[in-house]
């Protein structure tokens, strides 16, 4: 069985900085992503990656302060939140396809998501 874990939400101040990690297990992932959804607000795309981690696409309220990364052999992905602000505040998704290995930015670009991790910044 096919699983995606996000782990390293957590509780930080605003202009903090939190890790995401995202563990695959039971196949291979290509393109990756990362998206998230506040209270009472529709999920949004934040930041994408291929298969070869070289072409990335971010959303532009989190261009030049989140990084995603991935390390294939360990079947992970990275998100790197930095300079958080208060509006960061959500449950964040780790997403794959196991269609095609380029960088998508649409809900349905993937077909495997995890359970979601909350990350909160406060004021």
């Amino acid at each position: 069985q096919a699983q995606m874990v996000e782990s390293g939400g957590g509780l930080v101040q605003a202009g903090g900085s939190l890790r995401l990690t995202c563990t695959a297990s039971g196949r291979t992932f290509y393109a990756a992503a990362w998206f998230r959804q506040a209270p009472g607000k529709e999920r949004e795309f934040v930041a994408t990656i291929s298969w070869s981690g070289i072409d990335t696409v971010y959303a532009d309220s989190v261009k030049g302060r989140f990084t995603i990364s991935r390390d294939n052999a360990k079947g992970t992905v990275y998100l790197q939140m930095n300079n958080l602000r208060p509006e960061d505040t959500a449950v964040y998704y780790c997403a794959a396809s196991s269609r095609t290995t380029y960088a998508r930015t649409k809900l349905n670009d993937y077909n495997y998501w995890g359970q979601g991790t909350q990350g909160t910044v406060s004021s």
